[in-house]
């Protein structure tokens, strides 16, 4: 369908949910993200249990090395051990030192492998539901919403929530678990050295507190400017034959080229962030460094504590400052999911407007009687397309509707196909309110063949029968025929198979509307609504083709078409006249122009422009 009409009514709207910002923690959102992996919630508990293993094999390595410094090493130098002992006893505690390392890594392997199969499959239902949720939503919502945007959320924002489930909230557990294991290694080894460590405590705190502000500050500046970079692009790069047309690319360039900057600075805000957050941390752990050798070597030289106590600390300490490294970077994948998140959902709570009704009548055959009774309709309130418009075909009739641009006659095929729902009267199909139906059923009894034919990304077969396996080769072949489609594609150098470009750039329009024209026989509707004639910028060939292609589909069917060159519809059974949304006048070609009207001045117009011509 032409989807011009309604546009206007809230495309902004979108583009503000795109800078839709987010908590960097919001416990709604993540509750209805806990929905999607609960189903994996044995696979998770497996992940958690490696997890914790894992944490401990963090901090067995330094007490194996304070083993090895205090049992094997020392009484050797000091003459207390023989060197055979004392090297059996290394053997034995650096085999097991590598056996934590090598059981360490397999923990870790299995760890990551679990949770990331865990975060592909939940976002692989969310994946669905969205898409499942997308093609039932309105034309309504597309007219408002850009293709591109919607992309964006299938696509990079389940990438990011992605991230928060298999990296960002298991990390921060394995971060914490790490973080506790440390701690009660430390007070196990020594107490002292213990509280020397927790001094840097409140600096660490301190420093995360501000860093956050820093981060969410600049978070906010990117995802704003960066929306604006996209929306740009999409805009300029979609409406290039224009820019060059117009030699607006200079323009263009100096608009790209500040939004460009704004996003520089940006995030330079960032960068600015990291770069005092890590310095910060790390000279933290310098100075904690600093203070376990000057106490340790204090106590050493007491004798109250042993080489071995204070090497394993200063391993410890490298494993307790790391989780808070790490915070740069998961905070930033739970501030990007949290923000994704909502866009996601802002999404899936996008409202079924059209909806099937909750006892459907079944229409076991129809006859394709359509009636429209008292129908007013607007794609925006108040603004009305059609007013109070009230007539009927009878099953098997072909009637054409004529009118001015903007007359409402894109709108009747768009109400026939309850795309959109009639705000005052009804339309029955079969004397049944269309309304009544599933719109499953209301649909394959109608057949719509558009002015431009949208063709997917396949071959020829697969354009005409639309991936229903049920429409075999004989009758893609059978309705290509019939349409005279036959006749290039058994030109093209794979035939039926022959792969064409998504929107079949490789086709000319003609060979597309033959094609739609084909599509619509193989799936037989009883109701054939016509969008237009595409004949006007055809070769007289290829319209001779299509003229009598459409003659053919309208045989024995209700025909609707929509027709704006008056000289092609003179043989359908009646003509139905709108201006400015209501209809006023109905009859044949000879009847309408016999009352001198409307239908008389549009074919005056069109007679003396094609003569001028």
């Amino acid at each position: 369908m032409a989807h011009g009409h309604g546009g206007g009514g809230g495309g902004g709207g979108f583009f503000q949910e795109d800078e839709i910002l987010g908590k960097a923690y919001d416990a709604r959102l993540m509750r209805r993200l806990l929905r999607y992996v609960r189903p994996y919630a044995g696979t998770v508990a497996v992940s958690l249990v490696l997890l914790l293993l894992l944490s401990v094999t963090q901090v067995v390595p330094p007490i194996i090395a304070k083993e090895i410094i205090d049992q094997a090493i020392t009484p050797v130098v000091e003459g207390l051990l023989p060197a055979g002992d004392g090297l059996a006893r290394l053997g034995l505690l650096g085999a097991l030192y590598l056996a934590v390392l090598v059981a360490s890594s397999v923990l870790r392997y299995g760890q990551a492998l679990l949770t990331a199969i865990v975060g592909q499959r939940a976002m692989y239902d969310l994946r669905l539901e969205l898409f499942r949720h997308l093609q039932f939503l309105p034309l309504a919502f597309f007219d408002r919403n850009p293709v591109g945007r919607l992309m964006t959320r299938i696509t990079n924002d389940i990438d990011a929530l992605i991230d928060l489930v298999s990296r960002g909230v298991v990390s921060i557990f394995g971060d914490v678990f790490v973080l506790l294991a440390v701690i009660v290694a430390m007070l196990a080894l020594d107490w002292r050295l213990a509280l020397v460590t927790l001094l840097s405590m409140p600096i660490l705190i301190g420093l995360t507190a501000y860093f956050r502000g820093m981060m969410r500050d600049s978070f906010r500046a990117i995802r704003i400017r960066l929306a604006r970079v996209n929306a740009y692009l999409n805009e300029t790069l979609s409406g290039m034959a224009v820019v060059q047309l117009f030699t607006r690319e200079p323009e263009t360039f100096r608009r790209f080229d500040g939004l460009n900057d704004d996003l520089y600075r940006a995030n330079q805000g960032a960068v600015r962030a990291m770069s005092t957050f890590h310095p910060s941390v790390n000279f933290t752990r310098s100075l904690t460094s600093a203070g376990l050798f000057l106490a340790g070597g204090w106590w050493i030289l007491q004798g109250e504590m042993t080489i071995g106590t204070l090497l394993a600390f200063w391993q410890l300490v490298e494993q307790f400052f790391r989780p808070v490294l790490d915070l740069a970077e998961k905070y930033n994948i739970l501030q990007a999911a949290m923000a994704s998140s909502e866009r996601v959902f802002r999404l899936l709570d996008a409202p079924r407007t059209i909806a099937d009704p909750a006892h459907p009548v079944e229409l076991r055959h129809v006859r394709g009687e359509v009636r429209f009774e008292n129908v007013s309709f607007a794609y925006n309130e108040g603004d009305w397309v059609l007013r109070d418009v009230d007539f009927t075909i009878s099953a098997g009739e072909s009637v054409a509707i004529v009118g001015a641009t903007g007359a409402g006659k894109t709108s009747i095929i768009s109400l026939i196909s309850r795309f959109y729902d009639v705000q005052r009267g009804r339309i029955l199909l079969d004397g049944v309110d269309i309304r009544d139906l599933r719109q499953r059923d209301l649909r394959r009894h109608i057949g719509v063949v558009l002015q431009d034919p949208f063709i997917f990304a396949g071959t020829i077969a697969s354009n005409i029968r639309l991936n229903d396996e049920t429409i075999g080769d004989d009758r893609v072949r059978a309705a290509a025929q019939f349409v005279n489609a036959d006749k290039f594609i058994d030109r093209l150098p794979g035939g039926y198979e022959t792969v064409v470009t998504e929107r079949g750039s490789m086709l000319s329009v003609g060979q597309k509307q033959l094609l739609a024209f084909a599509r619509a026989i193989a799936f037989n509707p009883e109701i054939l609504l016509v969008l237009d004639e595409a004949t006007s910028s055809v070769d007289t060939e290829t319209e001779h083709l299509i003229q009598d292609a459409l003659a053919k589909l309208m045989r024995g069917r209700t025909s609707i078409i929509i027709a704006h060159r008056l000289s092609t519809i003179q043989n359908v059974d009646r003509i139905v006249v709108l201006h400015k949304g209501r209809v006023v006048e109905t009859g044949t070609h000879r009847e309408l122009l016999a009352e001198r009207g409307v239908y008389h001045r549009l074919y005056e117009l069109q007679y003396r422009a094609h003569q001028t011509v």
